[in-house]
C-alpha cells in the first residue's frame, strides 16, 4: 500500500525530495518496497492543493518551477484548494507529513505546532527543521511514542550525511563519550578561503555568492547554527537534553586572515568546532574556533564539507564526513527517514 504524503512547505528541499521519489520510483519499489502517493501540498507562499486519490508530482514541480500557485493545479473532481497548513495536516488522508516550512529555530515555530498537530492526529512526521528537535525534543518524542507514530529528523545535523542514524543504529551498544564536529559548512568554507588569502569580508561575500550563506549570515558566523546542532546531538545521541543557552558559543567574526596564516605556520588549522562531552556532572557542550594540529582529522576538512567524530567506548573513534547542505542532499535525508518509516510500518504489519 502506498505511503500517502502531505508536504507542509514546498520550497527547494521539498521539491528535491519529490524529484527523488519520481526519479527513483522503480528502484524504491523493487529494493525497499516503498511506494508513495503525494496527496497534499500546503505552502504559505505557493498555496495549497489536496486530492485524497493522489496528485501528479510532475505537475506540482512544474507549477513550482514556474512560480505559479498550487491552486492552479488541474486535478478535476475531488481536488480541494485553500487548506492552511494545520488543515492539511489534520483533514487530509496523509500517513506522513513532510514538514519543511521556513521555521524560526529559536522558537521552533511553526514546525513545532505542525509536528504536535500531526502526532495528535496519529500521523508520522519527517522534517529537516532543527527547531522542533532543538526546542521541544522531549515533548514531541514522547507524544510520537504515545501515539505510535514515526518522527524522523535525520537531516537536522548534517543534511544527507547520516550523523544521527549512524550512532543510533550502526554504533548501538557503544557509549559515546564525546562528539566533536564541524557542523556548519558556511563557516568552514569561509575559513578555508581565508587561508588562501581572502579577508573575512571577501570570504563572506564569496560564500553568499555561492549560496552557502544567507543575506543575513548571523546564524552561521556567530556559531548559532552549530550550537543548535550540538543541542540536537546531546538530546538524541547523549540522551541528555540541553537548551541553546547551555552551549557556550563563539563564532568566527573575530578570526582574521593573519590568525589563520600564523596557525598554518605553526602546523595548525583553525576550525569552528562543536564539542559535546560527557562529564561526571552530565553533558557539556561548546562551539568555538579552535586550533587543531594539522594531523587532526577535522583540520583537513575542506570547504563547505561537514564532519563529525564519535568517541566510542567499544569501537573507538569513528569519523564521518560529507555534505552538510544542498537541496539534493537534504532531500535525500528525508528519503532516509521515509524508508525507515516504511520499514517500521512493514514490521508492525507482520
Amino acid at each position: 500500500m502506498a505511503v500517502k504524503i502531505a508536504f507542509i512547505g514546498f520550497g527547494g528541499v521539498g521539491q528535491a525530495l519529490l524529484q527523488i521519489l519520481l526519479d527513483k520510483e522503480k528502484e524504491l519499489r523493487q529494493e525497499e518496497g516503498l511506494e508513495t502517493s503525494i496527496v497534499a501540498v500546503a505552502d504559505v507562499m505557493k498555496g495549497s492543493v489536496y486530492n485524497p486519490g493522489g496528485l501528479d508530482g510532475n505537475q506540482l514541480l512544474k507549477l513550482a518551477s514556474e512560480k505559479r500557485s498550487m491552486e492552479e493545479y488541474d486535478g478535476g473532481p475531488g481536488t480541494v484548494t485553500g487548506l492552511d497548513s494545520l488543515a492539511a495536516i489534520k483533514e487530509t488522508n496523509a500517513d506522513v507529513i513532510v514538514e519543511v516550512t521556513y521555521t524560526d529555530v529559536k522558537t521552533g515555530q511553526p514546525a513545532v505546532d505542525h509536528c504536535r498537530a500531526a502526532f495528535q492526529a496519529g500521523k508520522s512526521v519527517i522534517t529537516t527543521n532543527k527547531g522542533p528537535v532543538a526546542v521541544a525534543y522531549d515533548e514531541l518524542s514522547t507524544l510520537a511514542e504515545e501515539k505510535g507514530v514515526f518522527w524522523g529528523f535525520e537531516g537536522t545535523v548534517m543534511s544527507g550525511t547520516p550523523a544521527l542514524r549512524l550512532p543510533q543504529e550502526t554504533l548501538r551498544g557503544n557509549t559515546i563519550e564525546q562528539i566533536t564536529g564541524i557542523l556548519n559548512g558556511t563557516t568552514n568554507y569561509m575559513l578555508t578561503e581565508m587561508e588562501k588569502g581572502l579577508t573575512y569580508e571577501q570570504a563572506l561575500e564569496q560564500a553568499q555568492n555561492n549560496g552557502y550563506a544567507e543575506a543575513d549570515p548571523t546564524s552561521d558566523v556567530e556559531g548559532y547554527d552549530a550550537r543548535y546542532k550540538a543541542v540536537i546531538l546531546s538530546s538524541v545521541i547523549m540522551k541528555t537534553p540541553l537548551k541553546a543557552d547551555d552551549v557556550k558559543c563563539t563564532g568566527i567574526t573575530g578570526v582574521t586572515r593573519d590568525m589563520l596564516t600564523d596557525a598554518i605556520e605553526r602546523g595548525k588549522r583553525i576550525r569552528l568546532v562543536a564539542k559535546i562531552k560527557r562529564t561526571s556532572e552530565g553533558v557539556e557542550a561548546e562551539v568555538k574556533p579552535k586550533e587543531l594540529d594539522v594531523s587532526d582529522q577535522l583540520a583537513g576538512v575542506p570547504g563547505a564539507t561537514n564532519a563529525i567524530l564519535y568517541e566510542c567506548d567499544l569501537a573507538g573513534p569513528i569519523f564521518l564526513t560529507g555534505a552538510g547542505a544542498g537541496l539534493k542532499e537534504t532531500g535525500f535525508s528525508l528519503l532516509i527517514d521515509l524508508i525507515h518509516f516504511e520499514r517500521r510500518r512493514s514490521m508492525v504489519k507482520q
